[in-house]
This record gives C-alpha cells, sequence and structure tokens, in this order.
C-alpha cells in the first residue's frame, strides 16, 4: 500500500511522461481457475490493458517470483521472499494457461477515461525496478490485494459501501478451497495457522482470494453496492478447465480416527510398548519446535499465536525421554492443554483429523499419570 501512495504522488510526472490512452482503450480483471501445484491451488488474479490503437494488449501479474533468488526456500520458510509485478502480452498469457489446462475468466471495468489512465499510470510507475517488488504475505499483501488497492488507487475513492456478508474467516475461506483431494493440505495448512487465520473477513478483505474477488465484483455489478471499484460488464470464460485434478486420497479424518482406535485397543490388550509412546511423544514435541520457529523466527502474520502448540507441545520431548518417571504437575498441564486445544479446534472449525489427533496422545499421556 505504501508504495501504491508513493505511486499516485508521483502521477503528475508520470503522466508527463506516459502516452495516455485512446478511446479505444479497456480494462479489465482476470481470474485464473487452480492448477495441481499448491502455490496455484487458490487460483490467480492479473489485470489487463487493451488498446487497439497504441497497439497495447498487456497483462500484469503481481504473483511472479524468482526460483533462482539465492536461498530461495529458506525466504520463503522465513515469509522474507519478495514477489513482483511483472508484465506480459495476452497471447503469452493466455497460451501458459492453455498449456496448463486452467480456466481463465474475464471481468470487463467499467472505468472512465481518466480512471483507465489511472490505473495505467501505476501498473506501469510499479512496473518499474525501484517499485516492481514487495514482501509477500499471504492473507494480506498477495497477487489478488495487489490487484484489489491498484483498482481503488485509480478508480480515486476514498470509500466503498460493503455489502452485508455472513462471518467468514481466513482460515474457513481457505478451508473451502481445499476439499476433497485436498484435505491433506488442510489438515497441514490448519496445523500452520494460528489465531490469525481466525479473524473474521470484511468484504474488501475476502479479496486476498481470487474467486473471492472475481464473485465480489459479479456481485457489485448485479447489486450495484460498491464494493468493488468500477462496474463489471458480464463475466466472458475466456478458457474451460482441462487439467486432470489430483486423485482423491485417503481422508486424513479417516486415518486418524483409525489411528486412535488402533491405539485404544493395543493399549487394552497390553501390545503398546514405551518405545512407541517415545516415538510418538518425540515427534509431537518436534513439530512444536517447528511451529514455535514459525511463530517466533519468522516473518509470518498467519502462523503466530499458534495454538496447535498446546498438543503439539515441545514439552512432549521430556515425557518422551521419562515416560512414567515424568513429573506429575507436567502430565497434568499437558492434560489440560488437550483440553483447551480440543475446544479450539471446534469452535474454530479446523480439520477434525486434529481432534482424533488430540485424544490419542491425551489417552496415552492420561495413562501414564
Amino acid at each position: 500500500m505504501k508504495r501504491l501512495l508513493l505511486a499516485l504522488l508521483l502521477l503528475p510526472l508520470a503522466v508527463c511522461a506516459q502516452q495516455p490512452l485512446s478511446t479505444e482503450a479497456t480494462a479489465s480483471l482476470l481470474t485464473c481457475g487452480p492448477g495441481n501445484d499448491f502455490y496455484t491451488t487458490f487460483g490467480h488474479t492479473a489485470v489487463r490493458i487493451s488498446d487497439p490503437e497504441l497497439g497495447i494488449d498487456y497483462v500484469y501479474n503481481y504473483g511472479t517470483f524468482d526460483f533462482d533468488t539465492p536461498n530461495f526456500y529458506w525466504k520463503f520458510m522465513r515469509g522474507q521472499l519478495d514477489y513482483k509485478l511483472s508484465r506480459t502480452t495476452f497471447d503469452r498469457f493466455m497460451a501458459e494457461y492453455s498449456i496448463e489446462g486452467r480456466s481463465v475468466v474475464e471481468q470487463p471495468l467499467c472505468f472512465e477515461a481518466q480512471q483507465l489512465d489511472n490505473l495505467f499510470i501505476l501498473l506501469e510507475t510499479n512496473l518499474l525496478p525501484e517499485y516492481r517488488y514487495y514482501r509477500y504475505d499471504f492473507f494480506r499483501d498477495n497477487c489478488a490485494t495487489r490487484v484489489r488497492d491498484v483498482l481503488y488507487s485509480a478508480w480515486g475513492q476514498d470509500t466503498l459501501l460493503q455489502r452485508a456478508l455472513p462471518e467468514r474467516s481466513y482460515r474457513r475461506l481457505v478451508s473451502d478451497n481445499l476439499r476433497g483431494n485436498l484435505e491433506w493440505w488442510r489438515l497441514g495448512i490448519d496445523i500452520l495457522f494460528g489465531l490469525p487465520a481466525d479473524h473474521r473477513c470484511s468484504a474488501p478483505e475476502r479479496m486476498f482470494l481470487p474467486m473471492e474477488m472475481m464473485a465480489e465484483y459479479a456481485q457489485t455489478a448485479t447489486s450495484g453496492i460498491w464494493v468493488c471499484p468500477g462496474m463489471v460488464d458480464a463475466p466472458v470464460q475466456l478458457l474451460e478447465e482441462t487439467r486432470t485434478p489430483p486423485s482423491r486420497s485417503f481422508p486424513p479424518v479417516v486415518a486418524f480416527a483409525l489411528l486412535l482406535v488402533l491405539v485404544a485397543v493395543m493399549t487394552w490388550k497390553g501390545w503398546w510398548r514405551p518405545r512407541m509412546d517415545r516415538f510418538l511423544f518425540a515427534l509431537a514435541g518436534v513439530l512444536g519446535l517447528f511451529l514455535c520457529f514459525m511463530w517466533f523466527g519468522t516473518d509470518h502474520y498467519c502462523t503466530a499465536w499458534n495454538l496447535n502448540i498446546l498438543w503439539a507441545n515441545p514439552l512432549l520431548i521430556l515425557v518422551a525421554i521419562r515416560l512414567r518417571q515424568s513429573p506429575r504437575w507436567a502430565l497434568w498441564l499437558l492434560e489440560v492443554c488437550f483440553v483447551v486445544a480440543a475446544l479450539w479446534t471446534l469452535v474454530c472449525g479446523l480439520s477434525p483429523a486434529i481432534l482424533f489427533i488430540i485424544l490419542t496422545f491425551a489417552l496415552r499421556v492420561a495413562l501414564l499419570r
């Protein structure tokens, strides 16, 4: 947002240097469907500027990054990876998504001439090397929110009415996109996300997901309530989805429910061995240390205040070492943590598989007392 404001301050200089668009120019919102790679699961948003008179047909894309960045994966894990704005031709953009078998929907924006010039100047200014990079944030600063913000800036209206929407958190909105064959990804994300993911989203905040942005613009066109800047014409399906979705996997909720039953039966039959407790508790404790790192050792907004640390508790490493010689206060404290974690799982709608994981650990810790 700071870079957008800076770009607005530079508008007078940019107007002098930038050739204005002709009366034939148009702008549109491009929404791309999900792909088979995880980072494409939630789709993509881009802006198209077309001006046949000037020979312009550009697509501006805030979702690009460089795999050759030094320490790429380490920076990504720590939330310190910079994304950038890039520009390509419309034909190249469509060819890429056609090869990937992903859908593309276009929503023409009904901007006035001055607003359209503002949008073009802002995009071209943000494309300069000193402005094109930004620090990626999954919820608050991504390829979709950047488009949302630049459209608001070009529109030039400070306040927009907001449509009344059912209250949905970031977590719930993400979970809705991870059903069916993506339940394991949902489980991983629910373990990784902390309390910030349970924030209730306003209409503009929901636009961090490309499909939500497309839906909001469609609602603006039909309801006349200005949630989004610029009315849109009827959406046009430019590409149909032709990809083969990932095959359906064994549901994690069933897998961990069976694990709970197996542990209970083995405990009842006397087949459970101390080394099994050591393995389970050590595994959970190491996971807890990783969640602590994601909370305190990274810049990620969504991994802070993670209550999953209550069940994936680093204290379990001590229990794994001492088992029945563990301090009773530690075992009672863990049981209390399990109860709080289970309540959070139920109230905030985390993956049900987490509840079965908690019950498994609670059972084994209770039998150590």
